[in-house]
């Protein structure tokens, strides 16, 4: 007999979509070049502008904020090469930080990958095949 009320689970969840291995080449570089600057009160903010999403900007709040392949990431960046929680954003009175949280394909600023660093206006940021503009605001 079958106990109804059991903490067994009907189905076992297994991860169908794990992160594909993605190494960036010289073609993913040339975009058209931005200045990084929105208009608008806030301290920082991160454009997609290369990739799925293009045009999408990420105001980032006092704290931290986590973006990821997982619909948990605060920003969602939904492609096989972006890893469930892929990195982290800081934002305090010092300025903007990020920090890769183990990622399978690395967190690259400017062109180098990185495990973490101090973010400044107008880097480019890699997060899979997501290029992304950090800007700050003035208001």
């Amino acid at each position: 007999m079958v106990d109804e009320f059991s903490d067994e689970p009907d189905e076992i969840d297994i991860e169908h979509d794990p992160t594909v291995l993605w190494t960036p080449d010289a073609s993913d570089a040339e975009r058209e070049d931005s200045s990084g600057k929105l208009s608008g009160a806030f301290s920082w903010a991160l454009t997609i502008e290369g990739g799925p999403q293009n045009g999408l900007t990420y105001v980032l709040g006092s704290g931290n904020t986590v973006a990821g392949r997982s619909a948990d990431a605060a920003i969602f960046l939904p492609d096989v090469t972006v890893s469930r929680e892929h990195v982290r954003f800081g934002v305090d009175a010092a300025g903007l930080s990020m920090t890769d949280l183990g990622s399978t394909n690395g967190t690259y600023v400017n062109g180098n990958r990185l495990p973490a660093g101090v973010l400044a206006e107008g880097d480019e940021l890699m997060i899979g095949k997501f290029h992304m503009r950090v800007s700050r605001g003035h208001g």
